[in-house]
């Protein structure tokens, strides 16, 4: 089964360079392109690609206000930021906004397909450059959180049990524990207690 691609950037330089990056690959799809926000959402309500590109400047609207817009559309759409910048601000926003990844336009054509394989898996890719950017070097590195984990971390916060959560968040009790567990994992804390004082250290709660 091929994964189809769609790219959303206002430089056909770009989109013709990552074209041609991915064109021999036998497991993508070239779905086209967009060069701005509205023609994206055009394309979107004929097609659904399975992953998109998106550039973070865009003519019209922002690529991160665009992320959102799709992704409460086109849930099942993954979303890979595309960007020059590799500001700690524009990735984050992009991963709250639901993209799933995060890629530097001066990516190599391994790092592409890495990412594009990572998150159809539906796991969070960040290019090296970017997973860079998010080490903090006052209180250690910050871990990079999807927005439902950062979610059920400030209702542990809160003080409310896995079923709690899970009914607050509608999701299944396995689920908050899943990701209760991989927030303990990428804190490098050994109880809730700690999680909590690290993630208040670096205030993200």
């Amino acid at each position: 089964m091929k994964t189809k691609v769609f790219i959303v950037d206002d430089h056909y330089m770009v989109i013709e360079g990552i074209r041609s990056l991915l064109q021999n690959e036998k497991s993508i799809e070239w779905a086209g392109h967009a060069t701005n926000a509205n023609s994206c959402h055009a394309f979107l309500k004929q097609h659904q690609p399975d992953v998109i590109l998106m550039d973070i400047n865009l003519p019209d609207i922002s690529g991160i206000e665009l992320c959102k817009e799709v992704k409460e559309k086109y849930p099942g759409i993954f979303i890979i930021g595309l960007s020059t910048f590799n500001q700690l601000s524009f990735i984050q926003k992009m991963l709250d906004n639901g993209a799933s990844g995060y890629v530097l336009k001066n990516a190599t054509q391994n790092e592409l397909m890495e990412g594009i394989e990572t998150v159809i898996k539906g796991k969070l890719y960040l290019s090296n450059e970017a997973a860079q950017s998010l080490k903090k070097t006052s209180n250690g590195e910050i871990p990079v959180l999807t927005r439902r984990e950062l979610e059920v971390l400030e209702l542990i916060a809160e003080g409310l049990t896995n079923n709690e959560i899970g009914i607050k968040l509608f999701i299944s009790v396995t689920t908050v524990d899943t990701h209760r567990k991989n927030l303990l994992a990428k804190f490098n804390s050994r109880n809730i207690a700690s999680l909590i004082k690290t993630a208040v250290n670096m205030k993200l709660i």
